[in-house]
């Protein structure tokens, strides 16, 4: 009797613990903490957020090359001749009475080769960086969280992409008619080739640098090779990172941070048309472009460091600082401003429209 009600207890007690068990496994749902939720590293989500990123940046950049080269020719042409490209329209004019259209679009390739995966990597960085920073979304996204999140993102897309950068430079100045000067530190041994390429016994003639390039060399895989050959391998399509990040990471940030800001106040729900997007846009890069300019002049002038004929040696960014505020004072670190902004105020608008399009096409959030 006793083994009996002792067997039944023992199951009594068994029954009761499977129940406390089995329970709890109901309303797991409802107790699922926010923020844990695991998401595959390909999701379509973060899929839909590269490749808008990606055809934001090649419809953005298309649109304003004219306006890019131009900008890059006036940032690096010396300053000791009267044959400068002076002027945006008298420039452009110019620059189609030499090149005609495929002078507009020198260096678009190349160009749009690293905007694609620069803007795709930039534009789905900041979005994960935001989910991260606000923990998915419970945390509340403030501006010094978007600037943050905008900083990280403009330094992780330009050192994926700054080689395609360089060789873009260089591309974009090879065949526009910049006065050559002589450098002092040049070596005698290369005069006689620089007076027997121009014909002329001036050393600073308004030729085409292209002059000291051979045809193949006009080609992205033919400058890339050159620049690793003459000017010290890999480490030299990396000159002018520093000052680059410097420059990238503030700009992106007020970016990103301004055009949020100015949807807020210009694009309610009741208001978002596309002329009022597109204006978010272009003030937002208008800003952030013009608070860090002289960033990108400086990235400029280190990129082109080894093209000797322009006559720029400098020993680092610092040291190229110093030089241009030294021979051409404050305003050198704002040449090519003027352009550039209106470069700049279709480019953003247009990037960040095309973005918010596609990424609504492709069903993300």
């Amino acid at each position: 009797m006793t083994s009996q009600l002792h067997t039944e207890a023992t199951k009594a007690g068994s029954t009761t613990e499977t129940d406390e068990v089995a329970a709890p496994a109901v309303p797991v749902p409802a107790v699922e903490v926010p923020g844990k939720k695991q998401v595959p590293f390909l999701s379509p989500q973060l899929s839909s957020y590269f490749i808008a990123g990606g055809l934001a940046g090649a419809a953005s950049r298309t649109v304003v090359s004219p306006l890019e080269r131009l900008k890059i020719i006036q940032q690096v042409q010396p300053q000791s001749s009267d044959r400068q490209y002076k002027g945006v329209w008298s420039s452009l004019v110019r620059m189609w009475r030499e090149e005609g259209f495929r002078g507009f679009m020198r260096g678009n390739g190349i160009n749009c080769l690293r905007i694609v995966p620069y803007s795709a990597v930039q534009f789905t960085t900041y979005e994960q960086l935001k989910k991260w920073f606000t923990q998915n979304g419970t945390r509340k996204l403030d501006t010094p969280t978007r600037l943050s999140a905008g900083a990280l993102a403009g330094i992780t897309s330009v050192c994926a992409t700054y080689p395609l950068d360089l060789v873009r430079s260089r591309l974009s100045i090879a065949t526009a008619s910049i006065p050559v000067q002589q450098s002092p530190s040049s070596s005698h041994a290369a005069q006689p080739t620089l007076t027997s390429a121009y014909h002329t016994s001036t050393t600073n003639a308004a030729r085409p640098v292209a002059t000291h390039f051979k045809s193949a060399d006009l080609t992205t895989w033919g400058m890339t090779l050159r620049v690793m050959r003459d000017e010290g391998g890999v480490r030299a399509l990396y000159r002018g990172l520093v000052p680059t990040a410097m420059g990238v990471a503030p700009y992106v940030g007020i970016n990103f941070a301004a055009y949020e800001a100015l949807r807020g106040a210009i694009t309610p729900p009741e208001k978002s048309t596309v002329a009022r997007k597109l204006l978010c846009g272009a003030l937002a890069g208008s800003i952030s472009q013009t608070l860090t300019y002289p960033f990108d002049v400086l990235r400029r002038k280190m990129q082109v460091t080894g093209m000797g004929s322009l006559g720029y040696q400098y020993n680092g960014a610092l040291d190229a600082l110093q030089s241009i505020v030294r021979t051409e004072g404050v305003r050198g670190l704002y040449r090519g401003l003027w352009p550039n902004l209106l470069k700049v105020a279709p480019s953003i608008a247009t990037s960040f429209f095309t973005y918010e399009l596609v990424k609504e096409f492709l069903g993300a959030t």
